[in-house]
């Protein structure tokens, strides 16, 4: 006799325990305890069929690598991810919006940067759970504090596939002095391989020519990184 395929039960967030809410969550342990997934979850506030809210927010922030990538990411994008739609990929937009204006608003709450430590402990916590590679650069002023941090390209990183232009294109665009590159090895091992040490040469080649300094490259693994600069690597 055949049988169904038993479809796997998704809690939807009404099901969930009140302390597992994150509404809830957020009015009595405040917006900082909570996950980016969680967070982004209030700002969709239903899921689709099968899916709960949280689960939408965490293959959201998973298809576009994390919340840099979403605020890259134009409304049509957006509206052609199943289960997001016009009104979800508004409210998103809308959010991320808000959080550049405030950025822009209040520079001296940018992060500024002193060591790769800095850079890393910005990044890696999200970085470091992608299960693809991401090349980000972190834009800076000539105080070396972030202007922001643009996602750059997901997959396998070569000089074959990472054009110089898409890297220094925002950085233009903001005019600002100097960058850092970051891309992650979802092995979690963030010894630079020799195709990370060419691709690190030809971007800071680049950068001399526009002006622009490539002041590092940090290698994300797990809970651990390496830098470029700091081992000699690519840099003259």
């Amino acid at each position: 006799m055949d049988t169904a395929p038993i479809a796997e039960y998704v809690p939807m967030i009404r099901d969930l325990p009140i302390d597992l809410r994150p509404r809830e969550r957020l009015i009595y342990a405040g917006a900082g305890a909570l996950s980016t997934a969680e967070l982004l979850a209030i700002i969709l506030r239903m899921g689709g069929r099968g899916e709960n809210v949280i689960r939408m927010a965490e293959r959201l922030l998973s298809q576009f690598g994390g919340l840099a990538g979403l605020a890259q990411a134009s409304h049509d994008e957006l509206c052609q991810v199943h289960g997001v739609g016009e009104a979800k990929a508004t409210q998103i937009k809308a959010a991320l919006e808000l959080g550049r204006r405030l950025l822009a608003t209040a520079p001296h709450e940018r992060p500024q940067v002193r060591s790769p430590a800095d850079v890393a402990n910005l990044l890696m916590l999200e970085m470091s759970l992608l299960e693809q590679e991401h090349l980000r650069a972190v834009l800076l002023d000539t105080k070396n504090v972030v202007i922001r941090v643009i996602n750059v390209y997901a997959g396998n990183l070569n000089t074959a596939v990472v054009r110089v232009g898409e890297v220094f294109r925002e950085a233009i665009r903001a005019n600002c002095a100097s960058i850092i590159v970051v891309h992650n090895h979802p092995s979690g091992d963030p010894t630079p391989s020799p195709e990370d040490v060419r691709v690190t040469e030809q971007l800071v080649e680049a950068g001399r020519l526009l002006d622009i300094d490539v002041l590092d490259h940090l290698v994300i693994g797990r809970n651990r990184y390496v830098s470029l600069k700091e081992r000699g690597l690519g840099f003259r």
